[in-house]
């Protein structure tokens, strides 16, 4: 049975810091990059950041660039991420999802979390 977990999330104030975990089981985990999405009230999901299967390469989307930084550990299934000077915008449900790329490079999402809510708010 595959499962994807997260944990960490919270409400936090503005300029703070959480770290989200995701642990995975029933799959193959090192044979997945592994991605974190999120989704405001309202708002279509927003993929975050991505870290390839060895860990070796991450990509950020231009609003959390130089403010999260995704990891993984392979030994334990899990990928972390870390999210610093976080502001009310990065407010949402956060799912991790392992996902698989074709020939051409796109991303295919083939498990999903079930979330964690993040809240930043005074």
């Amino acid at each position: 049975q595959v499962q994807l977990v997260e944990s960490g999330g919270g409400l936090v104030h503005p300029g703070g810091s959480l770290t989200l975990s995701c642990s995975g089981s029933g799959f193959m985990f090192t044979l997945y990059a592994m991605s974190w999405y999120r989704q405001a009230p309202g708002k279509e999901r927003q993929w975050v950041a991505r870290v390839t299967n060895s860990g070796g390469e991450t990509f950020y989307a231009d609003s959390v660039k130089g403010r999260f930084a995704i990891s993984r550990d392979n030994t334990r299934n899990q990928v972390l991420l870390q999210m610093n000077n976080l502001n009310p915008e990065d407010t949402g449900v956060y799912r991790c999802c392992a996902e698989l790329s074709d020939v051409n490079g796109n991303w295919h999402q083939k498990y999903w979390g079930q979330g964690t809510q993040v809240t930043v708010s005074t």
